[in-house]
């Protein structure tokens, strides 16, 4: 998933051509890539990282849904102010610093939601879904600013052969619907998934906890 995004046509038409692939494969870098990752990533593995007590302190604290929230949302708010952005467009370096914040950021994000370590857990069920609600404005409100806006925000992009027929305004409007309109969608299907599976566990909990009536046959 990681090579997709950083390699081959997509990488080429966000590099080059299209602000709107440029999005998708942000989206990529925040939404998709880093929930499988922490999915699929054993406690063994993450344990070894977490030994220095300076590291698990520092965790402690960032991986709180509060300050992970914070350390999320405000990179991806900052980057797509236009100076900054263009400056990432121009300058490869930056443009890798851009991406490692993106991917940082966005793994200490999922971690309330998908922590692979008992020691850093995951919120409650309710909490999580509380959590990526208010996640999403953020993004929501970044997305809707550069979708409504009326002119061409990244000037590297109006300078760049069209592709697709799509003029640079359109193809603005595309990439601010894919953050706004997709990002949020991503984010409540995961909450639906949240909510179906808190509502298993409290049936669970509530047939594990329910006695039955001969318990109360006491005979005399």
């Amino acid at each position: 998933m990681l090579f997709l995004a950083l390699n081959g046509p997509l990488h080429n038409l966000s590099d080059t051509y299209l602000f709107s692939a440029h999005m998708a494969q942000h989206l990529l870098l925040t939404l998709v890539f880093p929930p499988l990752l922490l999915y699929g990533t054993p406690a063994w593995v993450v344990r070894p990282l977490l030994r220095p007590r300076w590291v698990m302190a520092i965790a402690r604290v960032v991986t709180r849904p509060l300050a992970a929230a914070v350390i999320f949302s405000a990179p991806i708010m900052i980057w797509h102010v236009p100076a900054l952005y263009e400056a990432a467009l121009r300058h490869h370096n930056l443009h890798i610093v851009q991406h490692l914040v993106f991917l940082a950021t966005a793994v200490i994000m999922w971690w309330p939601v998908l922590s692979p370590v008992p020691e850093l857990p995951r919120a409650q069920h309710l909490a999580q879904m509380l959590y990526l609600f208010l996640l999403g404005i953020p993004m929501s409100v970044t997305g809707a600013l550069i979708t409504l806006s009326d002119s061409v925000l990244y000037p590297f992009y109006a300078a760049a052969p069209r592709v697709g027929g799509f003029s640079p305004l359109d193809d603005q409007q595309i990439g601010g619907l894919l953050m706004w309109v997709l990002g949020g969608l991503m984010l409540w299907i995961v909450m639906t998934v949240i909510w179906f599976r808190y509502s298993v566990w409290d049936q669970r909990t509530d047939a594990e906890t329910e006695v039955p009536e001969e318990a109360y046959d006491v005979r005399r």
